[in-house]
């Protein structure tokens, strides 16, 4: 264990006295209060009163908050009998039954109980103090002798904490919150992100707890429950017919500690041999412990994963709709040298015939450092070198950090400084640390003057040398402090509105994203979507943009562990991300590099990234045999945009991940709750990446005893509930698509998506053992928001049924123009060759569609077709 968990783990893990809950607030709604008073614990023991209050919020969702009822008052001693209370939401079928002493709540679904809150009595709420040199002063105001007790010196000293030469003065004494949850029938867990570790949470009982707190962690050690760029303290736990989430709402250093006590078998010798055994309920234990703030928790109460997901949405937020050409390929680089380097990038792209839409420039394209400018000998001209990118219709992303570099000179800092918007050291000066522009002070994005103003610097007049096809990158924000303890700012530096920093340190980059977004979308007056990247993240960050799991390294490990990673971050609310292709850190083989682009092209966010002093990677650097395999799986990204444009749809107005576990679309299946070598890709694609050098074959679990699955390439089928071993070569990922559904794809590849809107489309029809299948496209101009304020976009709905497909209207709503035509359908797992195919148009007309079956592949393609994606017709097979 670092010195750092352990000197953390010891803050919020010590010995301390039981907190006792004196008050319970509980409310249906705001009108309604209930008290019920408690004793104390021991007689001789002056408590401080805690007040509870419990809620129900809509959409199945309870709320729990627990906080001192007078911080820094007199302590008082409550008496009363003991009570409970029954909160029942309107159907009748979830119940929340508090008792007041012993203080517990259980959460029931038809009277069984779900959850249960403080069962194990581990709740402690450690009250805020004034300083320990008033306290250690009699009331009869007789100093207290200097040979106080070794406890109370201990407990004196927990006032300041050393790490190394850094020390941490609490201002009101230690102030860390705790409570546990039991999950029971539950033994598997997810989510708690952000850690290089497993999909399904580990048990901890022998082991570290899961951290989380945003630190900057360079070459991050894989399967390991140290916390790194982003905490989301949210944990879903799942088990055959009942979903549910836990969400504990707290932005200071947490812990969780999770124990499973799995099921067992015991006899009933009493009841004779008829009823011999039973199996008793496993249970999984979650304690939560965070350094500061009051505990406030949600608790999600599915049923089902999707309504976990919705419940979990209505609190933080969905994922923002993404414009269109954030979803291609990302080029990227720490740095591209010069205006030079970076057409000359642009250029070999064209000429190995590669499609990309973004390019990026690191630290190094700013004058020493100072964010919202530009060197002047390496980008003279960055207007120019935009409207170059412009004219391929590809963006740019550049990098704009917290830290802004303390120079009088710096027109930034100068303004910052001005209005006092850096945050503060304790003694109520700027707070300053290094990072790469030497010393440096960091915006307080805690104050919303301050996002106000940051946001403003985006406007085209001030950030000079901006276009729009200028987008931002947002790194460094945990935030990371070179010579700061575990290189992050220290705790007790001060914030907008008297708060320090240790409880509020993991939300410090969500706000700066937040400001970010804000600023892309006002510089446009309102009119188009931001593109924002951060590598700190919150709960909620899916608002405002993208995440990435940062700084990993070019081994095979890290293309594995990034598998559970973003799984993780999906089931977290968080669907646009994506971990950097080929490893940051290293110079990846051939092999390597070939595997991640293969995997990253079907997960949400694709970019490929290295670090200064590596070797060049760009794709056709390694030869044509790797250069083409590369290509191949980028151009299958282009292929499959529609069908991936949709899914952010989906999660944007659904909140259903675009890159989901196993266990979420098959939820019933005991097989795959913990499967983390594959995924889906929405509803409709099985993907499952090969992450070990040298692989002649590998074994695929493919789900559901009732489904049929088809190898994408090959439209060869297999039953599901089934493992397959799949012969690979490295030109070959396997990917299947379920029976059942419909796919759209664009048929042409160009250059980048700006290049491809109004190319054709082609309809993908994987059919069920039934022989049907459905789908779905959404499109709009990919970039505005006219799709939210004026209804300009398509929402239509392929379905397969009785040999007919139809396409036909998903919402009403919704208008777009578009020249766009299908041209192109195939059906999968047609058993029998069809004897005539015709299109059928709204308008009455017939027409006789040429075809191909194959009764090897049972598959039958029409091509050369040209139905208006935005119109009403059928397609009847025969």
């Amino acid at each position: 264990m670092s010195s750092a968990i352990t000197r953390s783990t010891a803050a919020l893990q010590r010995s301390c006295r039981q907190a006792h809950l004196v008050a319970i607030k509980a409310c249906q709604s705001s009108s309604e209060e209930l008290y019920i008073g408690t004793r104390p614990l021991e007689a001789d023991v002056c408590e401080i009163p805690l007040v509870a209050e419990v809620s129900g919020i809509e959409k199945d969702i309870f709320r729990l908050k627990i906080n001192e009822e007078t911080p820094l008052k007199t302590r008082l001693v409550c008496s009363g009998d003991t009570g409970s209370l029954i909160l029942t939401d309107r159907k009748g079928d979830l119940k929340c039954r508090i008792s007041a002493n012993p203080f517990k709540i259980d959460l029931l679904s038809k009277n069984e109980a779900m959850i249960s809150i403080n069962s194990l009595g581990k709740l402690y709420f450690e009250h805020l103090q004034v300083p320990h040199k008033h306290r250690a002063t009699k009331g009869n105001g007789q100093n207290t002798p200097a040979d106080t007790s070794q406890e109370d010196q201990e407990d004196l000293g927990l006032w300041e904490e050393k790490y190394g030469k850094f020390v941490d003065v609490k201002a009101n004494g230690p102030s860390s919150v705790g409570l546990d949850f039991s999950l029971h029938g539950f033994e598997h867990l997810y989510g708690i992100p952000q850690h290089a570790e497993s999909h399904q949470l580990k048990n901890t009982k022998d082991g570290d707890a899961y951290r989380l707190y945003n630190l900057d962690v360079y070459g991050y050690q894989v399967y390991d429950k140290m916390g790194i760029y982003g905490s989301v303290p949210y944990l879903l736990a799942h088990k055959q017919g009942r979903t549910v989430g836990i969400f504990w709402l707290n932005a200071s250093e947490t812990l969780v500690e999770i124990n499973t006590e799995p099921a067992v078998e015991y006899t009933l010798t009493q009841m004779g041999p008829a009823a011999a055994k039973q199996k008793a309920r496993c249970r999984t234990d979650v304690h939560w412990m965070s350094e500061s703030g009051i505990i406030d928790v949600f608790l999600l109460t599915g049923p089902t994963p999707a309504d976990v997901f919705k419940q979990y949405s209505y609190i933080t937020g969905t994922q923002a709709m993404p414009p269109l050409f954030s979803l291609g390929y990302h080029q990227c680089r720490w740095n591209y040298e010069d205006e030079q380097d970076v057409k000359a990038v642009d250029a070999g792209f064209d000429e190995h015939d590669i499609p990309y839409d973004v390019m990026w420039l690191d630290i190094e394209h700013t004058e020493d450092k100072k964010y919202f400018t530009w060197d002047k000998k390496r980008f003279a001209n960055p207007k120019r070198m935009q409207e170059l990118l412009r004219s391929k219709k590809r963006k740019l992303v550049v990098i704009s950090d917290p830290h802004i570099k303390v120079d009088p000179e710096y027109t930034i800092y100068a303004q910052a400084k001005e209005q006092g918007f850096f945050v503060k050291n304790p003694e109520g000066g700027d707070f300053e640390g290094i990072c790469w522009p030497g010393l440096s002070s960091y915006l307080d994005f805690t104050n919303p003057k301050v996002r106000e103003w940051y946001s403003s610097l985006f406007a085209f007049p001030v950030y000079q040398g901006s276009t729009d096809i200028l987008f931002i990158w947002n790194d460094m924000n945990e935030p990371s402090v070179f010579r700061g303890p575990e290189l992050t700012m220290q705790k007790n530096a001060v914030h907008y509105g008297n708060w320090e920093h240790r409880e509020l340190h993991n939300i410090y980059g969500f706000y700066q994203q937040m400001a970010t977004a804000e600023g892309l979308i006002q510089r446009s007056k309102g009119k188009e979507r931001p593109f924002v990247l951060s590598r700190s993240f919150f709960a909620g960050s899916q608002k405002y943009g993208a995440v990435w799991t940062g700084d990993n390294t070019a081994e095979w490990s890290y293309l594995k562990i990034s598998i559970p990673m973003l799984l993780t971050l999906s089931v977290s609310g968080i669907s646009f991300c994506g971990a950097d292709v080929g490893g940051f850190i290293g110079n990846p083989e051939e092999e390597l590099l070939v595997r991640w682009y293969q995997a990253a092209a079907y997960q949400p966010f694709f970019r490929g990234h290295a670090t200064m002093n590596t070797k060049r990677r760009e794709p056709w650097l390694f030869g044509e045999e790797y250069t083409q395999l590369i290509r191949e799986a980028i151009r299958e990204r282009y292929t499959l945009l529609p069908y991936l444009y949709s899914l952010f749809y989906q999660v944007h107005v659904s909140s259903q991940p675009v890159m989901r576990p196993l266990w979420v679309e098959f939820p019933d299946d005991l097989e795959t709750f913990s499967v983390e070598d594959e995924y889906m890709l929405g509803s409709a694609l099985l993907v499952h990446p090969v992450t070990e050098p040298q692989t002649a074959s590998t074994d695929v679990f493919l789900p559901g005893p009732n489904e049929v699955w088809y190898n994408s390439k090959t439209f060869a089928y297999w039953k599901g509930g089934c493992t397959v071993k799949i012969p690979v070569t490295l030109d070959t990922i396997p990917v299947f698509q379920r029976g059942g559904s419909v796919v759209p794809i664009k048929t042409a590849v160009g250059k980048s998506t700006g290049w491809m809107a109004d190319s054709p489309y082609g309809l993908r029809v994987a059919l069920s053992t039934q022989g049907s299948a459905v789908g779905e496209l959404y499109l709009d101009d990919g970039h505005s928001f006219q799709y939210l304020h004026q209804d300009q976009f398509l929402h239509r709905k392929f379905l397969f049924c009785s040999s007919v497909l139809t396409n036909r209207c998903a919402n009403e709503k919704g208008h777009y123009p578009t020249k766009c035509v299908v041209e192109q359908i195939l059906v999968l797992g047609l058993r029998k060759k069809p004897s005539s195919v015709t299109t059928h148009s709204s308008d009455g007309k017939v027409q006789p569609a040429a075809f191909t079956y194959c009764a090897k592949t049972s598959t039958l393609s029409l091509e050369k077709l040209s139905l208006s994606i935005g119109d009403d017709w059928e397609v009847h097979v025969s």
